[in-house]
């Protein structure tokens, strides 16, 4: 049953995915906003199934389904659309909307080239510490998928010099400013879940191996990445100071570096470099 739930999760997500981009592209202001709102029920719909799908299978393993690539895959795509639809709802704007529903698309087929089987948890994930850190991780993962999403739409759109006008704003202006303030929110909020993982997996660690640091190489990219989204948040602030001009497109590729540096925390780390998060 939840593997039929992820089934149908990735075809409404797809749907999702072919409608969002319809509607930043059609010219009747009426036709676009009927678009607008059933690419964000599709979405909503897919998050939804994906949601029961967890739950079931939560049920089923009777521990937090987080444990291997698979389990955490199908977290993601389950935590990117729960992030984009809360920055859409806040900001009014869909134009991201197209490639978060791709990005869910991608978990999803990632996470089929993975063992689905329910398996016994080794002794170091025996503990509750695995909801808080691992859920708290991948929020903050799915932030950041959004956020560089939204720098990749806002990179296109100053390339190009013009914004569609179902995108959700007034003029090509609006629409940069709003996407502007679109991926920053993103990562405020992706930073501040990712820190938290960070602290819980500290905390956990202490608790399993006996030391809250060890430099482990999953570790050691976590701060990496973390560092990387501190620096973009820090330069919000100060950029004046080093003498850059465009502050938001150095924020736009920050977020795209800081997303890459997430990609390989995720799957590099466990595929390239041994430790002691190799079980994952």
């Amino acid at each position: 049953m939840s593997g039929t739930l992820v089934n149908f999760s990735f075809l409404t997500f797809i749907i999702a995915s072919f409608v969002y981009a319809a509607n930043n592209f059609v010219k009747r202001e009426k036709l676009g906003k009927a678009l607008g709102y059933a690419g964000s029920l599709s979405l909503l719909a897919g998050l939804v199934m994906m949601t029961a799908a967890i739950l079931i299978r939560w049920r089923l393993a009777n521990r937090p389904p987080f444990s291997n690539m698979y389990e955490s895959l199908i977290l993601f795509a389950w935590a990117i659309p729960l992030i984009y639809l809360i920055l859409e709802f806040a900001y009014r704007i869909r134009v991201a909307g197209a490639i978060a529903s791709i990005l869910a698309v991608i978990a999803i087929a990632a996470a089929s080239f993975f063992d689905n089987t329910i398996e016994a948890l080794v002794p170091a994930l025996q503990s509750n510490w695995l909801l808080y850190h691992v859920l708290t991780c991948f929020v903050g993962y799915a932030a950041f998928a959004i956020s560089a999403a939204a720098s990749v739409v806002y990179l296109i759109l100053i390339a190009s010099g013009r914004a569609p006008k179902a995108a959700g704003a007034a003029s090509p202006t609006e629409a940069v400013r709003v996407l502007q303030s679109f991926n920053y929110e993103a990562v405020r909020f992706g930073f501040l879940f990712l820190g938290i993982g960070i602290i819980t997996g500290a905390v956990w660690a202490n608790e399993a191996w006996g030391t809250y640091w060890s430099w482990d190489p999953k570790e050691t990219w976590s701060l990496i990445t973390w560092i990387i989204y501190a620096i973009m948040i820090h330069f919000k602030y100060v950029s004046g100071r080093f003498g850059i001009k465009d502050i938001n497109f150095f924020n736009a590729v920050c977020s795209i570096l800081g997303f890459l540096a997430v990609v390989f925390t995720y799957f590099g780390v466990n595929f390239l470099l041994s430790g002691l998060h190799s079980y994952a």
